[in-house]
């Protein structure tokens, strides 16, 4: 083809993509959207065909800093020049030591902290349970319903959700059990889902033989349901009574999201180890467990990492996103966030209070609405919601939806996002909305 052809041809677009993707990738693992991505900047997309869509996912809570930060690029540009690989665990470097320093510094507690590194939040969780095991020399591990920690068999085995993570991929590993996660809008107490715990202790695993118990402080994919003080803190509790590993999941809720750099800190606990990933990197694979130096330490030299563990790209842009957050004070910014949300919702919410059964604006920029047939927490509107969804990807607004039955609405927007655009993505929301709604 001559250059003045290749001029004029007609490029690609969302449609064949989406069937030459159809033809070429495994059908499992699928996308919300035919929405091809030619670029992104800060808040903003833009398709193949040249569509501008606000971002309110931030690729499920990975770029809290936005797409492509300057001070991230610049970092990482930095670190391309030097070398991009060499294996941490071969010939490590600089940026790695520096990351696990800094991680130690912010997680929350007084005790001595280490840090790991890998590459996926599924790996972090596999690495934590293997070090309370390692830790403890116990086998049991207590998750909750509703809990989503990764789609490796192990934490498969740890998620409280079957469609579409865990269907027909079984058997799934043993010394697993599971309690009902507080809700208090589906009237699931505190002292309801701490009393089931007490009694798996009775019924399934003492609790001298109880390794770990692994909770996110807010649910991701079971619903964006934020963990009560008071549940953590029984959980503390308990881990502290019996030697028990509490490993909390930051994985979604983790730098800045909440309105704290770990959302564990609105209950005022230390957790013994703590998984991360998504926002650590800006847009980079890295993830990594950070936990009490003492525990940590339990595998041997060898026991823990991988080929790509702790890559110097991803360290650099860590190291970049934590200068990020405290210069442009990106807590409270996501505080701010989940304000703004919270009043346009409940607006929404009074002219249809039989559709918007329940609003979760309490924990920053983690913010979600659960969508019902008549006011009634027990008839989720799973049909709802997938229309708005849609309605809204036509309207130019990328949003997630999540939940145990495909009826709650999760806003992610990038904690840099400007006031005027997190206005037009609102406003696109409530227009989508009001339409499917008619």
């Amino acid at each position: 083809m001559s250059v003045a052809e290749t001029k004029t041809a007609k490029l690609p677009g969302n449609a064949e993509w989406q069937t030459r993707k159809e033809a070429a990738m495994a059908r499992g693992e699928g996308n919300i959207a035919p929405l091809y991505v030619e670029r992104a900047e800060g808040s903003e997309v833009w398709d193949v065909e040249g569509r501008r869509f606000i971002d309110f996912g931030t690729g499920i809570a990975v770029c809290n800093t936005g797409h492509r930060h300057p001070k991230i690029m610049k970092a990482v540009n930095e670190q391309l020049k030097r070398f991009s690989h060499t294996c941490v665990m071969v010939t490590p470097y600089d940026s790695a030591v520096l990351l696990a320093e800094a991680l130690n510094k912010i997680a929350p507690g007084q005790s001595p902290k280490k840090s790991m590194f890998v590459t996926t939040g599924a790996e972090a969780v596999e690495n934590a349970i293997k070090i309370a095991r390692s830790h403890t020399g116990r086998r049991g591990v207590i998750a909750f319903d509703g809990g989503y920690h990764g789609r490796t068999l192990m934490t498969l085995g740890l998620t409280g959700k079957v469609a579409p993570y865990k269907n027909r991929f079984g058997p799934f590993p043993g010394d697993i059990w599971r309690a009902p996660f507080p809700k208090p809008y589906h009237n699931i107490s505190v002292e309801d889902s701490l009393a089931a715990v007490d009694m798996l202790f009775k019924t399934d695993v003492a609790p001298e033989d109880c390794a770990a118990i692994i909770v996110e402080p807010v649910q991701g994919e079971g619903g964006f349901y934020p963990a009560p003080n008071e549940f953590l803190k029984g959980l503390r509790e308990r881990c502290d009574a019996f030697g028990i590993v509490l490993i909390i999941d930051e994985i979604q809720s983790g730098f800045a999201r909440t309105g704290r750099l770990f959302a564990s800190e609105y209950a005022g606990i230390e957790p013994d180890l703590m998984t991360l990933a998504k926002g650590l990197a800006g847009g980079f694979p890295l993830a990594a467990v950070v936990g009490k130096a003492e525990i940590m330490d339990a595998p041997a030299p060898g026991g823990l990492g991988g080929t790509y563990a702790g890559s110097p790209i991803g360290c650099a842009a860590a190291l970049s996103v934590i200068d990020v957050i405290n210069d442009e004070n990106l807590t409270e910014r996501a505080i701010h966030i989940g304000q703004k949300f919270g009043e346009a919702l409940r607006s929404l919410q009074a002219e249809h209070p039989d559709l918007i059964g329940d609003i979760r604006s309490d924990r920053g920029a983690m913010i979600a609405i659960e969508l019902v047939h008549n006011g009634n927490a027990n008839q989720p509107n799973a049909e709802l919601t997938k229309a708005v969804l849609t309605r809204c990807y036509e309207k130019g607004l990328i949003v997630l939806s999540c939940g145990m039955d495909g009826n709650v609405f999760r806003f992610l927007p990038a904690l840099t996002i400007t006031d005027e655009l997190l206005d037009e993505g609102i406003s696109t929301f409530t227009a989508a909305f009001i339409d499917c709604a008619k």
